[in-house]
């Protein structure tokens, strides 16, 4: 037999989160971060919520959890945050995914995708730039050759170049600001090689709240976008309404004296 609890997830406050968003981004383009089946709220209707709310992009992890949202029938920019493993990115093409590229064997494996398909239009990929995160990403001086990689490959395009903050949560702290003007300096060195760097994100949920100078064309916002805030000190920067609710049954109650 169930438990009588259930978990309650409110779709209007996933909109009304996103719209916040949208408004402090000030001109950039909402990416709604939906990765883990949307934080464990149900990926395709918390995406169809964020969209409802002004999201243009969406985000995932992995190749298969874009896959889930275009079986829905979601048709948005749909962004893989890291880089698919060489056996899922002919999944990646034919799904219509954005993928993040940042290593050569990526690029190449990329490539091979695309000669697997003739006749496609070029895909469009982002390429993620290292500049203080240390979990994915090209490093800064390997950048140059990484973007020349990518916008050499037939049938490959550069849509955007992208870093994500470490500690953005902590607005005290210098590296963001150190992050920021190093990423800044990526950008410029892309464009005096003459490659486009397309779309530039830098923000997550905290940057888009606590870094305007972080905003650039595009933010991509998860926790926020459920309605919890990046950190207790910023609950009182922006109104958010949180989505989930866990819910039970009362079986008892009991009246006791004191003591």
């Amino acid at each position: 037999m169930p438990r009588h609890a259930l978990i309650a997830v409110d779709l209007d406050a996933v909109a009304a989160n996103a719209a916040t968003m949208v408004e402090l981004a000030d001109g950039a383009e909402l990416c709604a971060v939906v990765k883990a089946d949307g934080y464990g709220h149900g990926s395709v209707d918390v995406a169809t919520a964020a969209l409802a709310g002004g999201a243009t992009w969406l985000a995932v992890a992995l190749v298969e959890e874009g896959r889930v949202l275009r079986d829905a029938g979601i048709d948005v920019p749909i962004l893989v945050l890291s880089e698919p493993p060489s056996d899922a990115m002919a999944e990646a093409l034919e799904a219509g995914l954005t993928p993040t590229l940042y290593t050569g064997a990526g690029v190449a494996s990329a490539g091979a995708a695309v000669r697997a398909h003739p006749g496609a239009a070029p895909w469009s990929v982002h390429l993620k730039i290292d500049t203080g995160m240390h979990r994915v990403g090209a490093h800064p001086a390997d950048a140059i050759d990484v973007a020349r990689r990518i916008v050499d490959t037939p049938g490959l395009a550069l849509g955007g170049t992208f870093t994500h903050l470490a500690v953005a949560d902590e607005p005290e702290r210098p590296e963001t600001d150190a992050q920021l003007e190093l990423f800044a300096g990526v950008l410029d060195d892309l464009r005096a090689a003459g490659i486009d760097p397309g779309l530039r994100h830098a923000a997550n949920s905290a940057g888009t709240l606590a870094h305007t100078g972080a905003h650039l064309d595009l933010v991509r916002v998860g926790i926020a976008l459920y309605g919890i805030a990046p950190a207790p000190a910023m609950v009182a920067e922006v109104e958010l309404c949180p989505a989930m609710s866990l819910l039970a049954e009362v079986t008892m109650v009991k009246h006791l004296s004191a003591g």
